[in-house]
């Protein structure tokens, strides 16, 4: 009889343990920090577990030579749980290592970090109408009759029916003035609102508009609006030569006089004059946490608003069943480089070189990935795993919210 009533004990006791994450109230949300501070996964209702299993990952990705070397930054409410660089600026065993600090060439990242925050600030301000046609801003570079019907918002969807991209550097193109005279004359992919086609000359009509609006230039409002207020320390476009020496070098480039470090990579953004609204901006994983955290908490960064928060909200929302493109930015779909777990809320970006972001604001979490992948030797596309492998085990460490998979 006692064994019975032990044996009963037992299996009450373990129906009980099983029931507890299903019936127990989920933790209350911690209060976002008005600024990023350093913690603990744990403080935040994440595994202790995380940062050695990112350490993990970044190992295993260096190993497999997909760079020199590389930076991870995690953060949930407003707390920075992991923030770590891993390897070197470059291959030579005498090369300085990567930290948090470490400037890369972001890229792709520019589009969203630079001219999508400026051009979010215009909108607030009424200078900057999404419905109004691009032609009617650029008047009299931009007037072709096919692409007269594209509007900002097409920009900024990718779905005004222009061309990827073209080496037009490769043509002598100069400029900014040769490049709109370029894209101006080139034929359209489609007809403008059709459908979706990711296009870095979208974003190069972007800055021109900002630029025609504003009357200044993209590196200068970039500087003076959003890296000054939040104390963005690396992150620029053209670095001086006091900065250049501790940017991680992005490839040897035999046609631009070799290794490229502190110059962007990509060549259109270079012949345009290394600022441009598609690419061209440097910057730390330190500072664009900052960046995520700025979005996170709706717009406001250290006790400073710079966008309200019905504008990130709407400005990180699917705009159409077109694609999975936000404003600017884009959210996960597919095989995204947010990993499987993501939430349909989730927006982000990434870049060529090998730099990405993706901010989840259902759990409160940024992710940012440094890289510069083009500088490989040979595993140019070990990244992709990288960026879900690290988004994966990101969301797997979240122990007070339900998993699931898209």
């Amino acid at each position: 009889m006692t064994h019975a009533r032990t044996l009963l004990a037992l299996a009450l006791a373990l129906a009980a343990c099983r029931a507890t994450p299903a019936t127990r109230p989920a933790p209350a949300r911690l209060a976002t920090a008005p600024a990023l501070v350093a913690a603990p996964p744990t403080a935040v209702g994440m595994s202790a577990s995380l940062g050695r299993e990112l350490d993990s990952l970044a190992a295993g990705a260096l190993a497999d030579s997909m760079s020199p070397g590389l930076a991870i930054a995690v953060g949930r409410w407003g707390r920075v749980v992991h923030m770590r660089g891993y390897g070197r600026l470059d291959w030579p065993a005498e090369s300085p290592a990567v930290d948090s600090t470490t400037p890369y060439d972001l890229a792709s990242l520019t589009k969203v970090i630079a001219t999508t925050t400026l051009a979010m600030m215009l909108e607030e301000e009424g200078q900057l109408d999404l419905d109004r046609t691009v032609a009617s801003y650029l008047v009299p570079q931009f007037g072709a009759p096919d692409k007269a019907g594209i509007t900002v918002r097409m920009l900024l969807t990718h779905t005004g029916g222009l061309e990827a991209g073209a080496p037009l550097y490769r043509q002598e193109a100069r400029g900014r003035e040769a490049y709109l005279a370029q894209i101006e004359q080139r034929p359209l992919r489609g007809a403008p609102g059709a459908h979706m086609v990711y296009s870095d000359w979208d974003m190069v009509l972007l800055q021109a508009v900002i630029e025609r609006i504003t009357g200044q230039p993209l590196d200068s409002l970039f500087a003076a609006r959003v890296a000054g207020p939040l104390g963005l320390r690396e992150t620029v476009f053209r670095p001086d030569a006091t900065l250049r020496p501790r940017i991680a070098p992005t490839a040897v480039d035999t046609a631009r006089g070799g290794l490229l470090q502190g110059v962007v990579h990509d060549g259109n953004a270079w012949a345009i004059g290394g600022v441009s609204g598609h690419a061209g901006l440097f910057g730390s994983a330190r500072d664009l946490a900052r960046v995520a955290q700025l979005l996170l908490a709706n717009g406001t960064y250290g006790g400073t608003r710079l966008l309200r928060s019905a504008t990130v909200a709407r400005w990180t929302t699917v705009q159409d069943d077109l694609s999975s493109r936000a404003l600017g930015w884009d959210s996960p779909s597919g095989e995204s480089s947010a990993g499987r777990y993501a939430s349909p809320r989730a927006f982000g970006h990434t870049g060529f070189t090998g730099t990405s972001m993706w901010m989840d604001p259902e759990r409160g979490l940024f992710i940012v990935i440094l890289a510069n992948r083009v500088h490989s030797r040979g595993t140019s596309d070990r990244h992709v795993r990288l960026r879900r492998d690290v988004g994966d085990a990101v969301l797997r460490a979240v122990l007070d919210a339900p998993l699931v998979e898209r």
